[in-house]
């Protein structure tokens, strides 16, 4: 029996849009923690007076005349919100909110924009000097290596954590005992770890992996259990029948089903930790974090922006290769090259792929000469 052909196509049926209350609601919040943030750790001073853009009411002088550069921005608004909400209107109202901005008088060295401006305006350009390179590139590194060993401390004692707190595996007595540990530990954040874990541990890259590791065992051990909650029950029924006990059931029928999804996890949670480690530094648990609060404090913000810039493509790097990885167990097939990639774009993608390539090489090269590495080998 076929079924009749309706004419329908799926890709050509209209979703209906996502509500624009709770993407409101979720924006707001953000707001309402990343403001806070921003000015506890700049030292900035707020006042009503700064945070009224409409104080120089009577002082409007509406012209006509804006810049060429400021112009281009605001097409470039304008345009980057249509690709991202395909309406118009949305597209135009964002243009038009750029556009009669300088109207408001924001930019006055009494509003609190300002400040922010002027802050990051000095980050760049970054100091790439080889002394600042010499002494930032070391610790991102540190991140990175705090985080995987975080990281495989969490994988290693979740694994089985994780099948005893899974209800389809052990009693109830069990499961909600071992699921109310995962629990507490989840619910302390890695920072109030790193601060309880340095009168023991001392200050240095130790506490940071601790602190992480604490952390990503009950982060881990919960995902992993729900993924084990989810298997098929034939495959273990099936080891059973053949006299397989609970150990042969879990090795042949379970570990099989649940390792992919698992290893992903893995894999997401070292994302994770590496974005943690850069701010367990703070409290000098080790890590980047140490050199960039040393930095703002001595006001030299332009060894902010190498430290800035160094561990923001230190995190691109390791995510895009995380993701890709991710994707290749998940799925099962394996990812098409990097060369079957390029020739499958179009012209002006294969140029822009070429240009990044370009880009990044030259990148590696200028950092390997401030690093002082001999290139003549190569």
């Amino acid at each position: 029996m076929t079924v009749p052909d309706l004419g329908i196509r799926p890709d050509a049926v209209k979703r209906p849009d996502d509500p624009l209350g709770p993407k409101l609601f979720r924006a707001a919040i953000f707001v309402a923690i990343l403001v806070p943030a921003i000015w506890s750790a700049t030292g900035l001073q707020i006042d009503w007076p700064s945070l009224n853009p409409f104080r120089w009411v009577t002082d409007w002088e509406i012209t006509l005349q804006w810049s060429w550069p400021y112009l281009i921005l605001v097409a470039i608004v304008g345009l980057t919100v249509y690709w991202l909400s395909k309406r118009l209107t949305w597209s135009a109202a964002a243009a038009a909110a750029v556009l009669v901005m300088p109207w408001l008088n924001i930019w006055n060295e009494d509003f609190f924009f300002f400040d922010i401006w002027n802050i990051v305006h000095r980050l760049a350009p970054p100091d790439l000097s080889a002394e600042a390179v010499q002494r930032a590139l070391p610790k991102v590194m540190e991140s990175i290596f705090i985080a995987w060993v975080g990281t495989m401390i969490g994988a290693f004692f979740s694994f089985p954590l994780a099948f005893l707190a899974a209800k389809n595996m052990t009693p109830p007595w069990v499961n909600t005992g071992i699921r109310q540990v995962l629990n507490a530990i989840r619910a302390v954040p890695e920072l109030l770890v790193a601060m309880l874990l340095i009168p023991i541990t001392g200050l240095g890259a130790w506490t940071g992996t601790m602190a992480l590791g604490l952390h990503s065992i009950g982060t881990l051990g919960k995902l992993s259990s729900e993924v084990v909650e989810g298997i098929d029950g034939g495959p273990v029924e099936a080891v059973g029948a053949v006299g397989g006990g609970q150990v042969a059931r879990i090795r042949f029928a379970v570990i099989p089903q649940v390792l992919p999804t698992i290893v992903a996890y893995w894999l997401y949670r070292f994302e994770i930790n590496i974005r943690a480690s850069a701010v367990l530094g703070v409290v000098g648990a080790g890590g980047i974090g140490a050199e960039l609060v040393a930095q703002l404090k001595f006001r030299d913000f332009a060894r902010a922006g190498t430290v800035l810039f160094l561990t923001v493509g230190a995190v691109l790097i390791v995510d895009t290769i995380s993701a890709r990885l991710r994707r290749r167990i998940i799925s099962g097939e394996p990812e098409p090259s990097p060369l079957t990639n390029f020739l499958g774009r179009t012209w002006w993608q294969r140029g822009l792929a070429l240009l990044g390539i370009g880009i990044v090489a030259g990148i590696v090269v200028f950092l390997l000469r401030q690093l002082q590495v001999d290139l003549s080998i190569l």
